[in-house]
């Protein structure tokens, strides 16, 4: 017999039955859990950016109605945003019915919504309609009904993720990114000097199974609809690859890759485009929850492509959601919960990148006043 048996006795416990200690009743599903960190760490709150911010990715028309612009620009103040770009200019409101855009022309009241609050606080994109996609002349009249929006005051086009996505012609066949039909309104936007904010394909994590290898499974499990794998979807890489040869087709057309050109998982890629093709800028908005994991990595990226990067949230005005943003561009804090800059996109922190002011004032508005500054006006020929 062991000469020690109690120890013996507490082994066996722990042997038999290593899971019998709980910290509460019942079982707890992993889509509930939410622990809270016990790392005493720095926390820095930056109230206000050190300098003027330009947000050129948002929607003002989709979030809570043109009637929330007024609110929008209470929030703008207390966090120091100069100008913010609504990129709902709607044409038609096909597709997007489901969040209060109805009927034709929804860019013209958006316009005169937003110039009652303020003359010089907010600037619209127009967002062209793919309806008429199989008739002859859809190119010219897209692009002319474009030169007419620019004439009314937008300054720049969007382009949603349907393209090339699961927008499909009266054939049944889906609509690429470079379909040649699209080819005289990249052009126009080239002639009239206005950029192109462009979000084709989403997050890696959207085009791989919902299963217990996905690291968004948290937040496909919310949108299910986000989910895009399957054969019924073209891959990640031909749509991004048919954003590219739209790129190089139409040089004097500036590109704007929304979301960090929809790759901030492959920074080394995203840089790779960069150097290729002069006329891609790329954008901040809804992804520093995948910039802030890999801050080594970001920091040298923003650095080194200073020039090319513009800031953007893609989320409702509010002076705390920005001071997120901030806290990730300006500090040297780690591991903090991005989620309210955005909402839950992975079971991760993240870390400061602590920007020097010459790269943080480029970011925040220099980058984005020159892309702006191209306007030709609508006489350009």
């Amino acid at each position: 017999m062991s000469r020690y048996p109690i120890l013996v006795a507490v082994l066996a416990v722990f042997l038999v039955s290593p899971l019998t200690v709980r910290a509460e009743p019942g079982d707890l599903r992993l889509i509930d859990w939410r622990p809270v960190s016990q790392l005493v760490v720095k926390q820095t709150r930056v109230l206000r950016p050190r300098f003027p911010v330009i947000d050129i990715h948002n929607h003002l028309g989709l979030w809570g109605g043109l009637d929330s612009t007024k609110k929008y620009l209470e929030e703008m103040d207390k966090a120091g945003i100069w100008k913010c770009i609504s990129l709902d200019g709607f044409r038609k409101s096909e597709f997007f019915e489901d969040y209060g855009i109805t009927g034709d022309d929804f860019y013209k009241r958006h316009l005169q919504v937003s110039r009652s609050v303020s003359t010089d606080r907010f600037i619209v994109f127009y967002v062209p309609s793919f309806s008429g996609i199989d008739e002859p002349d859809f190119g010219s009249r897209e692009a002319r009904r474009l030169e007419e929006a620019v004439k009314l005051g937008v300054r720049g086009l969007k382009i949603h993720k349907i393209l090339g996505l699961n927008l499909r012609d009266k054939s049944g066949k889906l609509v690429p990114v470079d379909d040649t039909r699209l080819d005289p309104v990249w052009a126009k936007c080239g002639e009239l000097g206005i950029p192109v904010m462009i979000h084709v394909s989403d997050p890696k994590a959207f085009f791989t199974p919902v299963d217990r290898f996905n690291e968004r499974y948290d937040e496909l499990g919310e949108h299910p609809d986000w989910a895009f794998c399957g054969e019924e979807f073209p891959t990640k890489e031909e749509i991004l690859a048919q954003r590219n040869r739209v790129m190089a087709r139409h040089p004097n057309t500036v590109f704007i890759g929304a979301h960090v050109g929809n790759l901030p998982e492959e920074l080394h890629q995203v840089g790779m485009w960069l150097d290729c093709y002069p006329n891609f800028y790329v954008e901040t908005s809804a992804r520093i929850s995948e910039l802030g994991r890999q801050p080594y990595t970001a920091r040298k990226f923003m650095i080194k492509y200073q020039d090319r990067v513009l800031f953007g949230t893609d989320t409702p005005p509010d002076a705390e959601a920005y001071r997120i943003y901030y806290r990730f561009l300006e500090t040297e804090d780690e591991y903090f919960d991005p989620s309210g800059g955005h909402h839950l996109q992975g079971r991760w922190m993240i870390y400061g990148l602590s920007l020097p002011d010459e790269v943080l004032e480029k970011i925040y508005n220099k980058n984005a006043l020159k892309i702006l500054g191209m306007f030709k006006g609508t006489s350009a020929k």
